[in-house]
């Protein structure tokens, strides 16, 4: 044990700017140490308890309550995005279609689905945009055989029902990554590995491209931490300009729109989506790439 005269002396004895380094190393770590511990926070259910890490296919799944009057005969929908988002564009299904970004915020009937409304523009028995026919979702009427053959193809929370996609077998060969579902989306889309479609015609209208406004530097509020570099032409690729503008980010001038890591772990600007299907925010190094000056 060190006597405290000595370790007094030893302390006095550091440079000034030995001493600065070293509580800013200091300031620097604890700042990492809550970028990790945030997750967990933030995966903490309101008892205190931390819910279990999801597996890569059930990252991003959606569960869709069944209206009240149909809860006796169907079981929840089971959605998973991982294979929605292989085909389509995020914009296409939350602009055009016209989904809630969150769950259930559509309150989707069956009615809306067989008059072709949400599920119904592409679940209609007709071909889709590879040419091949995507099953039809609903019906007015259904019997036990359609209930078994093709309801259940959706409606399978608590039920034994074989996906028709195996999510192993599909994302195989696509380029992998640390967090999420463990698949790069992004490098996947930029390798033709994956052709999201972002148009369906009778839904979608023709929009004139734009140029993609430049990367922006976003400071981190955090002294040592890495700035943000922000992609608008990544995020224009699936989202368009109308997923993020104005709902989620009020303005298009930059710095109009101030947050904190605390309010995208609420599920606010970026934790709209990097909390639940893109990949999530544990994977710090994807956004926060640019190296302290």
């Amino acid at each position: 044990m060190c006597h405290p005269v000595e370790n007094f002396t030893w302390q006095a004895a550091v440079a000034p700017q030995s001493r600065e380094k070293g509580i800013a190393m200091k300031k620097t770590f604890v700042v990492l140490l809550a970028l990790v511990l945030l997750p967990a926070i933030a995966s903490a259910s309101p008892t205190g308890t931390k819910k279990r890490r999801p597996l890569p296919y059930e990252f991003g799944r959606a569960i869709m309550t069944v209206p009240a009057g149909e809860k006796a005969t169907m079981p929840e929908v089971k959605f998973d995005h991982w294979l929605h988002r292989a085909k389509f564009t995020c914009r296409l299904c939350h602009v055009d279609i016209g989904f809630a970004m969150k769950a259930n915020g559509s309150s989707v009937t069956q009615e809306d689905i067989v008059a072709g409304y949400y599920c119904g523009v592409c679940h209609n028995g007709k071909p889709g945009p590879d040419g091949k026919a995507v099953f039809r979702a609903c019906e007015n009427k259904y019997s036990e055989d359609d209930v078994r053959a093709r309801c259940k193809r959706c409606h399978s929370v608590g039920e034994k029902v074989e996906p028709a996609y195996n999510f192993a077998k599909f994302t195989e060969g696509l380029p992998k990554a640390r967090f999420g579902n463990g698949v790069d989306w992004e490098q996947a889309e930029i390798s033709g590995l994956v052709k999201p479609v972002d148009y369906i015609e009778g839904t979608s209208f023709k929009r004139q491209a734009i140029k993609d406004p430049k990367d922006l530097d976003l400071v981190s509020g955090v002294k040592g931490m890495p700035e943000i570099i922000f992609s608008h032409k990544k995020h224009t690729t699936w989202n368009g300009c109308e997923g993020c503008h104005p709902e989620i980010f009020k303005g298009v001038k930059q710095g109009s729109t101030t947050y904190s890591m605390l309010e995208n772990y609420e599920g606010k600007y970026c934790g709209q989506c990097h909390l639940t299907v893109a990949f999530p925010m544990t994977d710090c190094q994807r956004c926060h790439s640019k190296p302290v000056e």
